[in-house]
């Protein structure tokens, strides 16, 4: 007898455990029921709107109703339709326009534990990627872990007069901006059922995700729904433009119509009606690949003006950001061309800037013309935004800056640096501990990574990256040694390639004016 209530006892005590986890609670929409998942509770599906198909195709996001029953989030949701997927991010997921969800993994084990939120927004040009992943690391170490999916492509951003004059607000594209924000706004609202603090929230993003996050800064649709800021290798401080060429303008939304109308006639379709007709399939096909064609616009809603205007004025989220951008960030995105070909490009951008550009960025063969355009595109469309963003906030605002500049030429990355530097995306196994082709990692790396991803955590946690035991990181000042230098270890110096970004800040200066 003795025995079997030992064995009894034993058991109650191996199963507390999982009873502990937070597998099910009450939402605004019902009650949801998740899966264990590495010792934490895990909602994989959680829709915060309802599916964008039929009529709702090209609309803004309709709130999720409520459910009966319980709901289980248990699978992933499927991925919005992309022509493509070169990163496999999407996992091996179908795809669908029913894809508005998001995912909570949580270490709470009641609802009344008030814990830290961390929000991720995938990158992809607006074009590709998926929301489906974890990142046990922060879970462990008590951060409610959060990924938010949105419409890409043109399912996402397509502007068009008839869009517009259906709208109630008079405006069209901008859709999947307009998810993001409803996402982040059922999660200020939902996340202390999950045992989060509504107050607590921080959002990150790398490439198109950082861009997402420098814009969502700046909306006033935001106010409120986070108290710190994490973009990697994204901005949107551009000027206002009818044209977007080179990545040197945010368009305006009566250019993006005639765009739409533009698109339409490529179609041979008369009108909105016949283009909701269509499956999701033709549309893709006729967007192609590229990224850039579908993108958000100054809408005068969720996108209310040029964010450097905004900026200056004092007009945006005033949060802590830490922000930065890699060395050799444009290489993704650049090719070897002739040399004529290259200057050729340079003096249709750029006019009367285009000689002070070749002296800057200057090339006499292929191969140097490829890094001189990598440069070009690292400063352009990366570096000088990150740097106006630190600038202004310092003058206008009162959040803490904290300003980085990733330069470690690691195996473990997308695609290598052939300048010795880093490419697109090489900072994101150093911050949340991802794992590209071998994974492989020198000591040195590694510890950086483990330095890295505290500092992102303690930032999460406090608004502050800094803590006992990892390098002080200053708070950005301009001019002075205050970026924090990702090479080979971590140190504090200036800003990077300050001539060039003096030039884009002239540039932009005169596009502006």
């Amino acid at each position: 007898m003795k025995k079997l209530l030992f064995a009894v006892v034993a058991g109650m005590m191996l199963a507390v455990p999982a009873q502990a986890q937070l597998l099910r609670t009450t939402v605004a929409q019902g009650e949801i029921e998740g899966v264990a998942h590495e010792g934490h509770a895990l909602y994989k599906n959680i829709p915060y709107a309802e599916a964008p198909v039929g009529n709702l195709r090209w609309k803004a996001p309709v709130a999720k109703k409520p459910w009966t029953g319980v709901y289980k989030a248990d699978k992933w949701g499927d991925r919005p339709p992309q022509p493509n997927d070169p990163n496999n991010n999407g996992g091996g997921l179908p795809m669908s326009e029913d894809c508005l969800y998001l995912s909570v993994e949580t270490p709470a084990k009641t609802a009344a534990e008030r814990l830290p939120v961390f929000v991720m927004i995938h990158g992809g040009g607006f074009a590709t990627g998926s929301y489906s992943g974890t990142q046990e690391s922060f879970v462990r170490e008590g951060i409610i872990y959060c990924s938010i999916e949105y419409r890409l492509g043109v399912l996402g951003f397509l502007a068009h007069p008839e869009l517009s004059k259906e709208s109630p607000k008079g405006l069209s594209g901008n859709y999947g901006i307009q998810d993001q924000i409803m996402a982040l706004q059922w999660i200020h609202d939902n996340i202390a059922a999950f045992g989060g603090d509504p107050e607590k929230v921080t959002i990150a993003g790398e490439s198109a995700g950082g861009i997402s996050v420098s814009m969502l800064c700046a909306s006033p649709l935001c106010k409120g729904l986070f108290r710190g800021a994490i973009s990697e290798s994204g901005s949107s401080f551009w000027p206002v433009s009818d044209q977007r060429g080179d990545n040197s303008a945010m368009v305006t939304m009566k250019a993006a119509e005639q765009a739409g109308l533009d698109f339409q006639k490529t179609l041979g379709k008369k009108n909105l009606k016949q283009l909701r007709q269509m499956p999701y399939e033709e549309l893709l096909k006729q967007q192609g690949a590229g990224m850039g064609q579908f993108w958000p616009i100054v809408d005068g809603y969720s996108i209310i003006d040029d964010q450097y205007k905004l900026y200056e004025a004092g007009n945006y989220n005033d949060v802590n950001v830490l922000i930065g951008t890699n060395s050799d960030e444009g290489s993704m995105f650049s090719r070897p061309a002739p040399v004529a070909d290259y200057e050729k490009r340079i003096r249709d951008n750029y006019g009367e800037f285009a000689d002070q550009m070749l002296k800057l960025y200057p090339a006499t063969n292929e191969q140097e013309v490829y890094f001189a355009s990598s440069d070009v595109f690292r400063d352009g469309s990366f570096a000088w935004g990150t740097y106006a963003w630190a600038n202004l906030q310092r003058k206008t605002g009162k959040g803490s800056v904290y300003m980085y500049y990733f330069d470690q030429n690691s195996k473990n990355t997308i695609m290598p640096s052939f300048k010795g530097g880093a490419s697109h995306v090489a900072e994101m196994p150093f911050f949340y501990g991802y794992k590209f082709g071998s994974g492989e990692m020198t000591p040195v790396e590694q510890r950086m990574a483990d330095m890295i991803t505290r500092y992102i955590m303690n930032f999460t946690k406090t608004g502050d990256p800094n803590a006992e035991g990892l390098p002080y990181w200053t708070v950005y000042e301009q001019g002075k040694p205050t970026v924090m230098i990702m090479r080979e270890g971590l140190h504090l110096d200036k800003v990077q390639n300050q001539p060039q970004l003096d030039f884009f800040e002239a540039f932009f200066k005169s596009r502006r004016q």
